[in-house]
């Protein structure tokens, strides 16, 4: 019997990066995995298909995060994904991964970066955790991507760096809120990343590569099945006494 048999759960940006490490993972683990995509379908497609040739179960669900009713074009779309599967909407595992980063100072920030920022990376996401509180089974476990930039001045993300330390007080907060229910809310905090978002800088360039590496205490960059297996614990029994956490899966990075 694997560990996550039985149970049902949504990745927020699956499609790539984290978000698709994460999905091949619960799945590989035994959970019906629902892969969100904003708009990155023959991706997100991608994903699904690997996981049903390895034997596991996943569909793919489309919501664009900057939209209004974002949440509830998700939560549609994942009901009816779902009754393929599972006779109830029932959620055991929320993660909450999609984001998105402009590049820009505090000076060069503009307001609509602003505001699509914070739309995608901490409005939607709590709508998202508040429309699920029905659905979540006692004794679910929401896990929130956030980052290392919390922990870090890093002027040239600087509103990205604000979502992330939005999304730390969320999981503290809502940790809080439903434990009595035995759900845990811990989020992981990864730092650079050799991912998609990263590529145009970073892969093929040696220079890069060893200034990330050097950054690090374990001295590589980090790939997103290192923070995947992490996401996996934590939706797993064995991190049963673990929530209200954000969980440092940097490798060590600018300690």
């Amino acid at each position: 019997m694997k560990r996550l048999d039985g149970r049902t759960a949504l990745v927020t940006g699956a499609s790539r990066g984290v978000g698709r490490a994460t999905a091949e993972r619960l799945a590989a683990e035994g959970a019906v995995v629902a892969v969100h995509y904003a708009s990155a379908s023959a991706a997100a497609d991608e994903v699904v298909e690997g996981i049903l040739a390895a034997g596991g179960a996943a569909f793919a669900v489309q919501s664009e995060f900057s939209a209004p009713d974002a949440a509830e074009q998700l939560w549609t779309a994942f009901d009816k994904g779902i009754s393929g599967f599972r006779p109830d909407p029932g959620v055991d595992i929320l993660v909450n991964n999609a984001a998105t980063s402009v590049q820009a100072t505090l000076e060069e920030t503009t307001p609509e970066d602003y505001d699509r920022m914070f739309a995608v990376n901490i409005r939607t996401p709590f709508f998202l955790i508040r429309q699920s509180l029905t659905r979540l089974r006692d004794g679910a476990r929401i896990i929130n991507v956030s980052s290392a930039v919390t922990r870090m001045a890093f002027p040239q993300v600087v509103a990205y760096g604000l979502t992330k330390g939005a999304m730390d007080t969320l999981t503290l907060t809502v940790a809080q809120e439903l434990g009595g229910r035995g759900i845990t809310v811990n989020a992981v905090s990864p730092g650079t990343l050799d991912t998609d978002v990263n590529a145009g800088w970073l892969r093929g360039n040696p220079e890069a590569v060893r200034i990330v590496s050097e950054q690090a205490a374990l001295g590589r960059v980090g790939q997103p099945g290192d923070v995947a297996d992490v996401v996996a614990f934590l939706a797993s029994d064995e991190a049963r006494w673990i929530t209200g956490q954000v969980i440092d899966v940097s490798g060590g990075a600018r300690l």
